[in-house]
């Protein structure tokens, strides 16, 4: 089930892992190029309008991206931490019901690429290019010279469609990843879940812990974080689901209410990025499960207490505040 709009996607969405997967595609294809981080409420109507595109001309729709992300590769020291993983990209993606995902990978030689070189063996040669939609900001190619005028150029060279994405604007203001952040920064769930047409979650397999919270009467699924800056922390209402669990979060708001805690853990003098999860009136085995948490509502920042017992009387705030929260979202 999509999360985004509730139609249900029986064709599941091709990935090609690198251009030296490509084959030579013989029907063409529509296609846009991003990072897409996030997959907000901008990229998905860019999405939307892609896949119009491509039924109307009755070709498939594909969607080009990068692993690492260029600025990632460029300078990963000042690099803004990641709305979403990989694999949670390509989740939301699909729900778009697109047809084709083709991740370049990054490096130094793509880096030397020449813009025409891209267009030519990547755009023309490869994929049969019939259209593409990308920002009228977008540059590309070695030392970032290609942009949106020599595309449209080469459109009436090699015979393909160029148009720009119109700026996707909410309260004024242009929806963008940056300003996702910032509305997670401030703890401002609501906006950030109109920026995105969805709650802000993550995903990932619960692993054992050191099941310190069971003996303060809190058990935790265990959820590792597997990025270096998560763009969110702090404690949190959540809502936990996951489609190999029968729980799914569906235009009917299904899950599993509870609790959560992302960062360090400084209270045990935790080193790696961690999600912990309390869930409200669930007892289940879920270790080794795919779930996904949902980040609804902000309680308070993370924080060093002195002592187990100080943290305890904590949580127990914490889970009226989060109990009182879902009370009211009835």
């Amino acid at each position: 089930m999509s999360r985004l709009y509730g139609v249900l996607y029986e064709k599941k969405m091709e990935i090609i892992r690198g251009l030296h997967n490509l084959k030579q595609q013989t029907q063409g294809c529509v296609a846009t190029i991003g990072n897409f981080d996030g997959v907000h409420k901008g990229h998905q109507h860019i999405l939307a309008q892609l896949s119009a595109k491509a039924k109307k001309a009755q070709l498939p729709s594909l969607v080009i991206t990068f692993e690492p992300q260029p600025r990632e590769f460029f300078i990963p020291q000042n690099t803004p931490a990641r709305l979403t993983r990989f694999r949670d990209k390509v989740e939301v993606i699909s729900d778009c019901g697109i047809d084709k995902l083709l991740v370049i990978h990054f490096n130094q030689a793509f880096a030397q690429l020449s813009a025409d070189t891209f267009v030519q063996a990547v755009l023309v040669n490869k994929l049969a290019l019939h259209y593409l939609q990308v920002g009228d900001d977008f540059q590309f190619g070695k030392n970032r010279s290609g942009n949106f005028a020599s595309l449209v150029e080469s459109g009436k060279q090699y015979g393909f469609e160029v148009e720009n994405t119109a700026t996707f604007i909410i309260d004024n203001k242009r929806v963008s990843s940056t300003r996702i952040r910032q509305a997670l920064e401030s703890g401002n769930m609501e906006l950030t879940q109109r920026l995105l047409n969805r709650p802000y979650w993550m995903s990932g397999h619960v692993q054992h812990g050191a099941e310190k919270g069971r003996t303060i009467g809190f058990p935790t699924a265990n959820v590792p974080l597997h990025r270096e800056t998560p763009a969110v922390s702090g404690v949190f209402a959540v809502r936990l689901w996951g489609n190999d669990l029968g729980i799914c979060q569906d235009i009917h708001r299904q899950g599993i209410n509870g609790i959560a805690n992302i960062g360090y853990r400084p209270t045990v003098d935790g080193k790696k990025g961690l999600l912990e999860v309390h869930l409200f009136d669930f007892n289940d085995d879920l270790y080794g499960k795919l779930v996904h948490v949902d980040f609804l509502h902000k309680i308070r920042e993370e924080k060093k207490f002195a002592s187990f017992d100080l943290l305890k009387t904590q949580i127990v705030n914490d889970v009226v505040e989060a109990k009182a929260y879902f009370s009211n979202e009835q």
